[in-house]
């Protein structure tokens, strides 16, 4: 058996380049994009990797695209990584929402510009399904670990549970979950 072939380290300016990118492309659905970008097109993070770092970015406070790009930054290249990545994600999308924000304060009330709003968030809304589609096929959970991330789903999606309760109430049944699966493999 071969070990798998070295994933690329990225510089400084790749990172930069990559989270500007990701910015960007990504406004409304970042973390669908960042998938796609870290992952099937860079390489520089495996499924397995990306799933985790973005859980992570997700229990902690703060947006969790912000935390996921702290950490990639950080793996590659330390605090330095850890400015650019994000700095540079936020840079553009920024300077482009505030000439949104003016826009929208003129036009706001237009049918045509409201109808435009909608159908972008139903867009950036089935990007952040198909990605979710996308990372389970992958990483093809297991029946206990798939059940606790439905059960989440359904708990704040369908009846709004705040999610530091989901995550405090789910999480011992998802450790639980996750050992039982490494001690079967």
């Amino acid at each position: 058996m071969s070990d798998p072939p070295p994933r690329p380290v990225p510089t400084l300016l790749d990172l930069f380049l990559t989270y500007g990118k990701i910015g960007l492309i990504g406004f409304g659905g970042i973390n669908a994009w960042a998938r796609r970008v870290l992952v099937e097109e860079k390489r520089w993070l495996t499924d397995q990797d990306y799933a985790e770092t973005l859980g992570l970015g997700q229990v902690l406070p703060g947006p969790n695209a912000l935390n996921a790009a702290i950490m990639v930054g950080d793996r590659f290249h330390g605090t330095a990584g850890a400015i650019v990545a994000p700095g540079a994600m936020f840079g553009g999308p920024l300077i482009l929402l505030a000439g949104l924000a003016t826009f929208y304060d003129a036009y706001g009330e237009v049918p045509l510009v409201r109808a435009v709003l909608a159908g972008v968030a139903a867009a950036a809304a089935g990007m952040v399904i198909g990605t979710a589609a996308k990372m389970t096929q992958k990483l093809k959970p297991p029946p206990a670990l798939l059940a606790v991330g439905l059960t989440a789903l359904v708990a704040a999606g369908v009846f709004r549970v705040p999610l530091p309760y989901v995550v405090l109430g789910l999480a011992p049944f998802g450790i639980w979950a996750a050992r039982r699966a490494m001690r079967a493999r």
